[in-house]
């Protein structure tokens, strides 16, 4: 009987650890870049091979990077919203293609719209991974001094947007 003991508490351990797991948002990943210096980078333009785009481009003002994706079923959901966004001109959007080929992001851009000031390729992936990109879609907001201010996990939604990215947008460019 007390040889079966062990077993079933181990078992039990298990099934708590995995009820609580459970219950956690995968979209609440904590990232250890929040309050610390955006990865630098220079990237080819999608539009302009000729042209890169450095981040250090966008110091003196807030802005946000959207890692995002032909090939990405969730970056269509958030896609129409990005354009919305950037018709409104609150703030400049800057596209990280992710692993992605050239003519068929360019070619998605132009069906759905683009949203971007500027989309630059990161078809091996170096600054995604130095993002610390889970996955697309993923938005940074980067304040004026090149700091990361919040990251946002998923598409980008209304209830996002209004509750937390545009209150954080008002608050760095005061």
């Amino acid at each position: 009987m007390m040889r079966f003991m062990l077993p079933l508490a181990v078992f039990i351990i298990l099934v708590i650890f995995l009820g609580i797991g459970l219950t956690l948002n995968p979209r609440q990943v904590p990232s250890p870049l929040i309050d610390k210096p955006a990865p630098t980078f220079q990237l080819q333009q999608l539009h302009d091979p000729d042209k890169t785009l450095s981040s250090t481009e966008n110091l003196g003002k807030v802005w946000m990077l959207n890692v995002w994706a032909s090939w990405c079923v969730a970056c269509r959901d958030e896609h129409p919203l990005l354009v919305e966004l950037s018709k409104l001109g609150i703030v400049p959007i800057y596209g990280l293609n992710y692993k992605d080929q050239r003519d068929t992001a360019m070619q998605w851009l132009k069906q759905y719209g683009n949203p971007y000031t500027a989309s630059i390729v990161d078809a091996d992936g170096r600054v995604g991974i130095d993002y610390g990109v889970y996955g697309v879609p993923e938005t940074y907001v980067i304040d004026k001094e090149g700091i990361i201010r919040y990251k946002h996990i998923g598409p980008v939604t209304v209830k996002s947007l209004q509750d937390k990215i545009l209150p954080l947008i008002k608050e760095l460019e005061s």
